[in-house]
C-alpha cells in the first residue's frame, strides 16, 4: 500500500504577469518507507472551488532537490501551461498516475495578484 503527501512550496502568492513554476512538495511512501516517485506521470490543476473533481489538469513534471521531490507546473503568460486571473485565489491540485492508484491531492492555496 502506498500513501502520498503533497504540500505547496513557494510561492503562496503569485503575480499574474509572471511566468514561473508553481511547485508542490510530494512524499510517497510504500509500507512506511519513502520512495522516489519521479517515475510516475504528474499533472496539476488550479481551481476556484475546493474540489479536484472535474478539474482541468495541466502537464507538470518533477524537480528533485536535496529537500525532496517536487511536482511543478509552468504558469503564466508567454509559455505557461495555464494563466491565472489576478485578484483570485486558487486551490492547487496534484495528480499522480501511479499503478494501480491515481491519487489527486490538495497542494494548498495560491493567491494571485
Amino acid at each position: 500500500m502506498s500513501t502520498l503527501f503533497a504540500e505547496q512550496a513557494k510561492p503562496a502568492e503569485y503575480d499574474s504577469t509572471s511566468l514561473e513554476y508553481i511547485k508542490c512538495r510530494v512524499e510517497k511512501r510504500i509500507n512506511g518507507t519513502v520512495v522516489n516517485p519521479t517515475g510516475d506521470v504528474v499533472s496539476m490543476a488550479f481551481t476556484l472551488t475546493k474540489t479536484g473533481a472535474g478539474a482541468s489538469f495541466k502537464a507538470a513534471d518533477w524537480e528533485t532537490t536535496s529537500q525532496g521531490y517536487y511536482v511543478r507546473c509552468l504558469v503564466g503568460p508567454g509559455g505557461g501551461t495555464t494563466e491565472l486571473v489576478a485578484g483570485k485565489s486558487y486551490y492547487v491540485w496534484v495528480k499522480i498516475a501511479d499503478s494501480p492508484e491515481i491519487p489527486v491531492k490538495s497542494g494548498g492555496m495560491l493567491a494571485v495578484t
